[in-house]
């Protein structure tokens, strides 16, 4: 599971970029977040994500991995997820939450400046020790920029 946390962290850290200005000494502003309402958002954006997000996580029920394609995703996730990659981490999963059932979207949160949306889905698995958020994001070009995975807290951070 750690090892999963850790490509998901690895790939959101990556698909990130950062907007302090080398010449400037005043701070960065905090991008502002904006919550959507979920019937407003794309429901092009809301299946893409449901159906990429879910092909990594049903990765380790199958053991088998579509790679994504550069229609789906940025080249930075197509080089960040591959199927060894995600193999690695299945071991962990399958054993700290058993299998995968299925995701339901609760939020998207809109970042302008960045020009993404994030959608944090409720991962329910097989154990129900702990709730885990799979969050995917997505730009305006309808490509997933990023995937991580972490424990649910209903507070965005």
């Amino acid at each position: 599971m750690k090892k999963l946390l850790l490509l998901c962290l690895i790939v959101f850290v990556i698909g990130c970029t950062s907007k302090k200005d080398a010449v400037s000494t005043r701070p960065v502003e905090k991008p502002k977040l904006e919550k959507l309402p979920i019937s407003e958002v794309s429901s092009l954006h809301k299946t893409r994500t449901y159906e990429l997000g879910k092909r990594v996580l049903m990765t380790c029920n199958t053991s088998t991995f579509k790679p994504f394609t550069n229609q789906e995703a940025t080249p930075e996730v197509i080089k960040n997820i591959t199927k060894d990659k995600i193999s690695l981490t299945c071991h962990n999963v399958l054993r700290g939450f058993g299998k995968f059932n299925d995701m339901k979207l609760i939020e998207v949160i809109r970042d302008e400046a960045a020009s993404i949306s994030i959608f944090r889905y409720k991962c329910d698995y097989e154990k129900k020790y702990r709730i885990k958020e799979l969050r995917v994001s997505i730009n305006d070009e309808h490509k997933i920029t990023a995937i991580n995975s972490k424990d649910w807290t209903d507070e965005f951070k």
